[in-house]
């Protein structure tokens, strides 16, 4: 499983180096890079697709803007997951080679002290929204929080295999991200798609239609975490 930082300083440092400047990444940006961890697309592909996309840019008759955003490599950036995914599907029809078993991507501390961690962090937003008067989203958070620790006491050793624990901590951050859908104000959510529709509108003909459905709901559900002072739970963002 590819490391949250790894998978986002890696993308965000071949995007200033290929526009040539020392650009910030927008929210926005953040969102897409998030969708396309989501579908699962291999960093080697984002890489490859953000260095194609400023290729075939440059080689424009005399372009006058620069790249502003990410959203333009998208197209490109699924043209190598593609291609990748291909090249990969030729490999698994050749003999397998002898290899070595592999390690436990994480230590059974490491893991522990970070499904506890995000129950902290989830107690204390929960403390908060009962203060600010949303009763019905602090219970929301303190069962999620209670489910974190329950996970944390029968976790008793490192799995090579993550993907059962992965599917509970995705399955616990989608019942928080309901919560917090069902309780923030509707102004705020408006708010945030008119910024997703702002963001994405140079870019539109170069995304399909599950492409912005993916990246306006991963931005909504960034800025939402991010207003409820909420931990992402999957292990993608457990630090290595």
């Amino acid at each position: 499983m590819d490391n949250y930082f790894e998978y986002f300083s890696e993308i965000e440092e071949c995007f200033r180096r290929c526009r040539g400047t020392p650009t910030l990444l927008s929210p926005l940006d953040w969102a897409l890079i998030e969708s396309w961890k989501e579908a699962g697309i291999p960093l080697p592909a984002v890489l490859t697709g953000i260095e194609r996309a400023f290729e075939k840019y440059a080689r424009r008759p005399k372009p006058f803007r620069r790249i502003n955003g990410l959203a333009y490599c998208s197209q490109a950036v699924l043209e190598a997951a593609d291609a990748l995914q291909a090249a990969q599907a030729g490999d698994s029809r050749r003999p397998p080679r002898q290899s070595k078993a592999p390690s436990a991507p994480f230590g059974i501390e490491q893991l522990r002290s970070y499904l506890r961690r995000n129950a902290l962090a989830l107690r204390a937003a929960a403390k908060q929204c009962e203060t600010s008067g949303q009763a019905l989203l602090a219970s929301d958070l303190g069962e999620a929080s209670s489910a974190l620790e329950r996970l944390a006491e029968e976790t008793t050793e490192a799995p090579q295999d993550l993907q059962p624990l992965e599917r509970q901590l995705s399955a616990l951050e989608e019942k928080v991200l309901a919560s917090v859908t069902r309780g923030c104000p509707a102004d705020l959510l408006v708010d945030l798609r008119r910024q997703v529709d702002r963001g994405i509108a140079p870019y539109r003909s170069k995304m399909n239609a599950a492409q912005i459905e993916s990246l306006d709901r991963q931005f909504v559900k960034r800025s939402l975490f991010e207003h409820y002072e909420l931990p992402r739970l999957s292990l993608f963002y457990c630090p290595v």
